[in-house]
């Protein structure tokens, strides 16, 4: 069985969890609009009913320990970032900056040709959480015996074809002379 235990449903079941799920949408704003920063691009507003259509999400992968994105005809307009770990062994920072993390990887130009490595898929939670004209972002997390399913959405959605992924001047200068 699975439960959900932090996002727009439900309350958590324990004082423990309910300060831990306090942060939840604190902790993960502040991991995308730090990306956002990096990036130069504007921060995300959270946004309650994107967190609740994601928790619906994140409940359905948990009960079916299934990992997959949704339909797209399910959240026309929106855009989804999946992750998946063991349950418990992950902070918010960590199952979000996994994404994050993808930025070695990205190119600044024009989507999809965006990864050093000419896969997309490489960096495709990365621009989806960079992408500027994405301005909310809501967020759930659901378990079940095994795993934690974190689902993203965000409005309006990214990772369009053809559509520029811009990336601050002076960070790729910075990141230039770190090399």
């Amino acid at each position: 069985m699975a439960a959900l235990i932090i996002g727009g449903l439900g309350a958590p079941v324990t004082a423990a969890a309910n300060n831990v799920a306090s942060q939840f949408p604190a902790r993960v704003l502040a991991v995308h609009n730090a990306a956002r920063a990096e990036a130069g691009v504007q921060p995300l507003a959270w946004d309650p009913a994107l967190g609740q259509a994601a928790a619906s999400y994140a409940m359905q992968l948990a009960l079916t320990n299934s990992f997959q994105h949704s339909d797209r005809r399910a959240r026309p307009g929106t855009g989804e970032n999946l992750w998946m770990g063991t349950r418990g062994a992950f902070s918010y920072d960590a199952m979000v900056g996994r994404w994050a993390s993808e930025r070695r990887d990205f190119v600044p130009g024009i989507f999809p040709a965006v990864s050093r490595s000419g896969n997309w898929e490489k960096v495709g939670h990365y621009t989806q959480m960079v992408w500027p004209t994405t301005t909310r972002v809501g967020c759930a997390v659901a378990s079940n015996a095994a795993n934690d399913f974190l689902v993203c959405r965000y409005s309006p959605a990214g990772n369009i074809d053809g559509r520029p992924v811009p990336y601050a001047t002076t960070v790729s200068a910075a990141s230039a002379r770190s090399r």
